[in-house]
Formats: C-alpha cells, structure tokens, sequence
C-alpha cells in the first residue's frame, strides 16, 4: 500500500514537471511563433552558412520547455523584451552578415582558437571548461568529454545557451533577471557604472572584451539585433543599452 501511494506521488509529480515544461514551451511558442521565428531569423539556412539546417524552431521550442521560467515571467512586455534580448545577444554571437538579418547562421566558433576544444557552440558560443562542465552538470550531459554535442544536438545546443541566460555566475547575476528588470545593482556594481539594462547582459556575456571601451562595432551589433527584434515583437527597449562606460565584472 506505501509502495504504491509512493509510486503514485512520483508519477503525479512527473505530470506536473511534463505540464510545466510543456506549459513554457507553449507560452515561448505563442510568441516566438514559427513566422516569428523565420522573420527574425531569415538567413540562418542560407546555403553560406556553416549552421544551414541546425537552429531548428522545433529545437528551439523543446529546449524552452526544459526552463519553464524562460520568455513565461513578468508581464507581456518582460516577455517579449527578455526573448528579444535572448535573441539579440545570440545572433550576434552566430552573426553572419550585416543588417541584423544574420543571425544564427554559425554553431562553432569560425577559428575554434578559443580554449580548444572548449571553443565557442551553439547559440550563446559556451567557452572554457568551465562553462561546458556547469552546463554539463546542470542539463546532466557529460559535456567536457563531448563538448561536440553543442554543435551536433540542436535542442542541446539551445539548451546549453538557455542554461548560461537564466544562471547567475559569480559576482554577476543572470541575464534573465537583467531582462526582466529584477536586477538591483550593488554598491560595486554602481561604482563601476553598471547600471540595469540591455548593456549589462553584453557585460554578462562579453564583457572583458567589449565593455569600458568606448562605443565599438560588437555592443553596436548587438544592439542592433535586439532594437530590431523589439520592433518585430511589439515592445520597447528600455534605457541603457551599451556598455560603453562600464567596468566589466572581473574588475
């Protein structure tokens, strides 16, 4: 009788996990709808692009379901603003030509020079051994003895970049809370000009390269992508959307 009263917890706490995820996916997918998806991301299968047929939609929406508070939190506009930052930052990270039409067209890094064989993948370009094995412990993927499954499994791929967007690392909070604004910046953070918006995901994910250097080519591309597919979701940017001025978070 306990055995079975147990086994009947287990499986209604499944249920409730399966409809959760599916519940996520089905809010992103009400959103981010297959034309969404392809008016935003027009060139990604074009015959010149390395990543031509992986970024699937049906990848994209099943990697979703697995982060149930992904692009579901906050009002109308959180959503839309947070996928559009998720997809600003990831499209500049695959980008492969000009005029933000160009995203998601690479899966790896174009000279895998980076922390071989930890070099960049998938959307968010995870890099370093220490990402792919958080990842990795995170999704229950053995991801530092096969790093390529980043760049072979699309869901996976999807899920590793998800994964970095909603886990605050460090002295940085996660992208997730910046998107939706539930970021307070610390006395530190303050200090070093960091200041809640767009901008601070860039410092989150690039900062040492980009941030405190003025304006330059990469914070502008990124903040392209995003500004045009803020315009394509129906929602504003909000305010400071550079990093121009801000110390990056080693500092």
């Amino acid at each position: 009788m306990v055995r079975s009263v147990a086994l009947a917890v287990c499986a209604a706490a499944l249920l409730l996990a399966m409809a959760a995820g599916g519940a996520a996916a089905q809010g992103v997918g009400s959103v981010i709808t297959r034309a969404v998806y392809e008016t935003m991301l027009p060139n990604r299968d074009n015959s010149i692009c390395p990543a031509k047929g992986f970024y699937t939609y049906d990848a994209f929406i099943a990697a979703a379901g697995t982060f149930p508070g992904f692009g579901t939190t906050g009002s109308a506009d959180d959503v839309k603003r947070e996928l559009a930052a998720f997809f600003g930052q990831t499209s500049h990270e695959t980008t492969g030509g000009p005029q933000f039409q160009w995203g998601y067209c690479f899966k790896e890094e174009k000279t895998m020079a980076t922390s071989p064989p930890y070099y960049g993948r998938g959307p968010i370009q995870l890099t370093g051994q220490s990402n792919y094995d958080l990842a990795g412990k995170a999704l229950k993927l053995d991801l530092v003895s096969n790093p390529n499954l980043v760049s072979t499994d699309a869901e996976v791929s999807f899920r590793t970049a998800m994964w970095f967007w909603m886990t605050a690392q460090g002295n940085k909070p996660s992208c997730h809370d910046v998107a939706l604004r539930r970021w307070t910046p610390t006395a530190a953070d303050t200090a070093a000009g960091r200041v809640p918006g767009y901008g601070v995901i860039t410092n989150i994910i690039n900062g040492g390269r980009e941030c405190g250097k003025g304006m330059n080519p990469e914070n502008v591309d990124r903040i392209g992508y995003y500004t045009r597919y803020c315009g394509i979701l129906g929602t504003a940017t909000g305010d400071n959307l550079d990093c121009y001025t801000q110390q990056n978070f080693a500092t």
